[in-house]
């Protein structure tokens, strides 16, 4: 049974920019699920977060953090310590509270979470999700999801080139991945390749420490620095039958994992701008300029109601996209569209943000410029804007403008 909203009275005052009182439409008990991920990324999480970013390290003391908090899996029914599932509207409030601290971890935990982990959930059959999901519901065991090649990003649909050959009971993969979060450690890599048979993708969990499978670190990135994100290469790289992802049996099957992960970039990118907008709020309050605060300037306070109402609306948004997906209506078109408004919104907020900060903006002592530099990435993976307006565009014309 469902329990009633929250009452106003009850709501918690350390999120200053839930204007609208969204999270009034959780119940008590998903409510508290969210106040103990605050309380963990607000106190274990962020103390970390600006050393490892400057580092370019994803340290194991912050893998070990996740693996404790118990917020792996929620939204899988079966293996997540809270059963029954929770609902969409709290499972995209937690990758929001994520992304309000950092956008790295945000994007490692996604990854696991989300690409890696629904890639199985989805994709595999019984034996397949038993065998994998319980040490990934633990973080035992850590996922990653291998699509994006070095010469084809929103095009591999169409281009892949990495390939699968059969072989009795065994698979030769053979090819090139780009840009794979957590590929560098992960124990287990959704790698996608099309089968030189039928010409069809099909997908492969690759175990780590298979030969032929070398992932290699992407260094000099001005984004995501904490996310270990890498280069891998294919070379006759063999995986046994009992490892290909028996319900992935095309690009259509890869389409629907996306679908449902895209949205979760959306709810990140919102906690991005809303945590450039309450670092930014914090220091219009305690900065003096010419004798007083310089919240008292209208033009600041003239970006910080943008950036508020950007908040609002893209929070409006999400919310009707977690119903939209609670009931079963959720479209390709929908995931497309809250990706490519929340992430343009997001990239005007932490600008905006950062202006406030005036030269202080530039440092990492200030956080601001960690949200600056993270938001571009977001802006860019899960399909670019161009490529979310080409599906919504398709969707509300009955045209493609796809090239190709």
């Amino acid at each position: 049974m469902t329990t009633a909203a929250a009452p106003v009275a009850q709501l918690d005052d350390q999120l200053t920019a839930d204007f609208y009182l969204y999270e009034s439409l959780l119940p008590d008990e998903e409510r508290k699920i969210l106040l103990k991920a605050r309380t963990f990324m607000r106190e274990e999480v962020k103390p970390l977060v600006n050393d490892a970013w400057s580092k370019a390290e994803l340290p194991q003391e912050l893998i070990e953090k996740f693996r404790g908090s118990g917020l792996v899996a929620l939204a899988y029914e079966g293996y997540g310590e809270h059963q029954p599932a929770v609902s969409h509207l709290l499972s995209g409030t937690l990758a929001m509270e994520l992304g309000r601290v950092d956008a790295s971890c945000a994007t490692f935990f996604g990854v696991h979470n989300g690409l890696g982990f629904y890639s199985i959930y989805y994709g595999g059959d019984k034996e397949q999700r038993d065998r994998f999901l319980p040490a990934m519901a633990t973080m035992e065991k850590i996922g990653a999801f291998a699509l994006t090649e070095p010469d084809g990003g929103s095009d591999v649909s169409g281009g892949m080139r990495t390939t699968a050959r059969r072989e009795g009971d065994t698979w030769v993969l053979n090819g090139a991945k780009k840009w794979i979060g957590n590929a560098t450690f992960a124990d287990y890599v959704v790698v996608f390749a099309r089968d030189a048979a039928d010409n069809k993708v099909k997908a492969f969990v690759v175990e780590k420490g298979t030969p032929g499978f070398e992932p290699v670190k992407i260094e000099g990135k001005i984004a995501l620095r904490i996310v270990q994100n890498a280069e891998i290469t294919l070379t006759d790289v063999r995986v046994p039958e009992a490892n290909r992802l028996q319900n992935m049996k095309g690009f259509r099957d890869v389409a629907e994992v996306l679908r449902q992960t895209r949205s979760g970039v959306a709810w990140q990118a919102l906690g991005v701008m809303i945590g450039a907008y309450e670092l930014a709020l914090d220091y219009a309050k305690e900065r003096n300029a010419f004798g007083r605060p310089i919240a008292k300037f209208q033009l600041v306070q003239d970006l910080l109601v943008k950036g508020l109402g950007n908040i609002t609306s893209s929070w409006g948004m999400l919310v009707q996209l977690a119903r939209l997906q609670d009931q079963g209506i959720f479209r390709d078109e929908h995931s497309a569209l809250a990706k490519e408004f929340v992430a343009a919104r997001m990239r005007e907020v932490v600008a905006w943000s950062r202006e406030i900060f005036g030269g202080n903006g530039i440092l990492l002592d200030y956080d601001i410029a960690r949200f600056f530099s993270d938001a571009e990435a977001l802006y860019s993976y899960e399909g670019t804007h161009q490529m979310q307006t080409l599906i919504v565009g398709k969707s509300i014309t009955g045209h493609s403008a796809f090239v190709g």
